[in-house]
């Protein structure tokens, strides 16, 4: 019934072109061939994001109000999937810097397509939050928490904004239009320019044997098609029973993996195993960003460690999936051990590295 549902309806997906979104589009079209996709987003897309050609892509900004409703009037979709959003770099993660351009996009773009979809008589909305509304707050461990655990509003720019985000989805769900929110954890995959492709850097930069902390923090992870399923799970549940409807819902690969082993796991498929292993101290370590925090004021430089880059490397983050489950029928379909390798084979086909051959 919900193969059906969906591929007699016009799918709407901003931020198509970016990492979970053309994920999402693939996924979609693959799975539901009938139904009629459109993505837009405020980049074109490029030949890396392999979208299929019957998809109809335009550019549009969801900053602006005035390109949003354009957009809708002239698709008239009946399930919005709202990817778009900026991710600070991991430079910028632990500063303010970037918080007005955060906000706009993050938050009133999100402002602007909940309106335009109540005033075009939308069926669904599915937004594409993170595990980041509660653990970008890093003064608490958070193991194994579930959706009950309380949003933090005071935390690093990119985890207020998703908050605020999410919390106007919720809020937005009604008879008229069903809305939930999906939030995934750190993610890997085709198109990560974050996650592996920083680690991966460590080798180059001879930082591969420094273990910060005490290396045994355990983190949710989880490859972006697992994600892109949840998506699609989520759009029929809204469809048909609407048991998702006013739901927010952890997505992972319920495989927690300490940050250590999942570092050692990347560098080892493109044959680099540290040569030794030299323990530093979370206080020492967290004395030593505070001094480049002051070196980048003194020098107007950039740098990659800070207090808030030490925090994140020792933080402890994982939540349970029993929602999900329980009401999407989630279950990660790549496993964790399968993620690391496909992400890693396709980094090393994007840089131009053959990878040594696995035993």
């Amino acid at each position: 019934m919900a193969a059906d549902i969906l591929n007699s309806k016009k799918v709407l997906i901003s931020g198509g072109t970016g990492f979970v979104g053309s994920a999402t589009v693939r996924a979609l079209a693959a799975r539901h061939p009938g139904c009629a996709i459109t993505v837009i987003d405020r980049s074109p897309p490029r030949a890396e994001h392999a979208l299929p050609k019957t998809i109809q892509c335009m550019q549009v900004d969801v900053a602006s109000a005035e390109e949003v409703n354009r957009a809708l009037q002239i698709v008239k979709p009946n399930i919005i999937v709202h990817a778009a959003g900026i991710i600070p770099s991991v430079v910028d993660r632990f500063s303010r810097r970037l918080e007005r351009e955060v906000w706009k996009t993050n938050v009133e773009g999100t402002r602007n397509m909940l309106s335009g979809a109540l005033e075009n008589d939308v069926d669904a909305f599915i937004y594409t939050s993170s595990c980041c509304v509660v653990t970008d707050d890093l003064s608490t461990p958070y193991c194994n928490i579930d959706e009950e655990w309380p949003v933090s509003h005071t935390s690093l720019i990119y985890g207020e904004s998703k908050a605020a985000a999410e919390a106007l989805v919720l809020e937005a769900d009604s008879s008229q239009m069903a809305s939930c929110s999906l939030r995934p954890s750190v993610l890997c995959g085709e198109e990560d320019y974050l996650l592996v492709p920083t680690i991966h850097a460590c080798i180059a930069k001879y930082e591969t044997p420094f273990i910060i902390g005490d290396g045994q923090n355990l983190w949710d992870v989880t490859h972006v098609s697992n994600v892109a399923d949840a998506h699609i799970l989520a759009m029929e549940n809204l469809m048909t029973s609407r048991t998702a409807a006013g739901e927010a819902f952890f997505i992972q690969n319920n495989e927690p993996i300490t940050f250590r082993d999942f570092c050692l796991a990347i560098w080892s498929h493109f044959g680099h195993n540290p040569p030794f292993e030299l323990r530093i101290p979370e206080t020492l370590a967290y004395v030593a960003g505070f001094l480049c925090e002051m070196l980048t004021w003194v020098t107007g430089t950039s740098t990659t460690l800070s207090r808030g880059s030490v925090r994140d490397a020792c933080a402890v983050r994982y939540a349970s999936g029993e929602k999900a489950k329980a009401i999407l029928g989630y279950e990660a379909r790549i496993g964790m051990e399968d993620a690391i390798r496909l992400s890693c084979e396709e980094y090393a086909r994007r840089i131009g590295v053959v990878l040594p051959a696995r035993r």
